[in-house]
């Protein structure tokens, strides 16, 4: 079970695919998780391991999805009382199973590492391949009449201007560098692609003059506008060197100011877990299948299914569903906070 974990989890680097990683840390009797469990979870609901099962099960997805998104690993506590004063990094869940105990479970999201596409093959080019790799990007490069010995650094190499045969990921920034050579046409390309950022390291007056150009050939206004140029970080006059570090550090100042490239993804994994024969146990948040449900309750004429008696208890002992929805309300501003 060890080396399977560890061998899904390195499949799933290598296929440059996102994923989180669960471990229980702690417990207190009576749980079914116990310390050193784990679990990969997928953003589409795919599990891998065992961390604990019954309401568990879909606060620890819950989590893990929200890590994915936001790229910031979590420690989830679930314990018998609601905690009001969480630390900083921790969020905390009322353990309403029946069989009680408490839990403390790491989630850590593991997120592609993002590709800089450098297209051209100058000085400036050279040394952005050195530096990106070195803080740990992925790189492409591709020029015609590239030399690999050029981009000992690379984990790509194209010989041949053509964008289309780089395969795009969720988090790619491409870098125009080519600075003479098929500027227009290497441009035009950059535009094609679906990609949060591109680049062209020009002088403003030729940038300009290459933009209209590129307009010229019937490219909408929109999109040439997504083109930064000239790229990187405006420091004053750079030497090359200097321009690749100024556009490494705008790529870096770009990935943190906005969303997650997962963003989409996972809210839409979300919104559909919940098939149109299922409902949420309003207690703690499992999916249940209503035509298996053995718990329910009326409230003011609607039924409302549990996944076991504790949360059918927990559900009656209350006000009914108008007090779960207003705790329910405050801790999601209390998140936003």
């Amino acid at each position: 079970m060890f080396d399977d974990f560890f061998s899904e989890a390195e499949a799933l680097r290598a296929e440059q695919k996102p994923f989180a990683v669960a471990l229980v840390v702690r417990c207190d009797r009576p749980v079914s998780g116990k310390p050193g469990d784990k679990a990969i979870i997928q953003p589409d609901g795919r599990t891998r391991g065992w961390v604990g099962g019954g309401c568990v099960q879909p606060l620890v997805h819950r989590e893990a999805l929200k890590a994915l998104k936001d790229g910031t690993p979590r420690l989830m506590c679930i314990t018998p009382s609601r905690q009001l004063d969480s630390e900083p990094g921790a969020v905390y869940y009322t353990m309403t199973c029946q069989g009680g105990g408490a839990l403390e479970i790491y989630i850590e999201p593991v997120l592609p590492a993002p590709l800089i596409l450098i297209v051209g093959r100058s000085l400036v080019a050279q040394t952005l391949s050195k530096l990106g790799k070195t803080i740990g990007y992925r790189i492409a490069a591709i020029a015609s009449g590239i030399e690999p010995d050029k981009f000992p650094d690379a984990d790509f190499i194209y010989k041949e201007l053509r964008l289309e045969a780089v395969p795009i990921t969720d988090e790619t920034y491409v870098v125009v560098s080519t600075q003479g050579e098929h500027d227009e046409e290497a441009l035009e390309q950059a535009l094609s692609l679906n990609v949060p950022y591109i680049s062209f390291v020009a002088s403003q007056a030729k940038a300009a003059k290459v933009l209209a150009f590129v307009a010229g050939k019937g490219i909408p206004t929109e999109t040439i506008s997504r083109t930064k140029a000239p790229a990187g970080l405006d420091l004053g006059h750079l030497s090359p060197e200097e321009i690749a570090v100024s556009i490494l550090a705008e790529i870096i100042q770009f990935r943190k100011r906005g969303p997650s490239p997962f963003s989409d993804r996972i809210e839409a994994v979300a919104a559909s877990e919940q098939q149109p024969d299922e409902i949420i146990d309003p207690v703690c948040g499992m999916v249940i299948d209503p035509a298996n449900a053995e718990y329910t309750s009326e409230y003011e004429g609607t039924t409302y299914y549990f996944c076991c008696a504790g949360c059918k208890q927990a559900f009656d002992r209350s006000s009914g569903v108008q007090k779960f929805k207003s705790a329910e309300t405050k801790k999601s501003k209390e998140e936003e906070h």
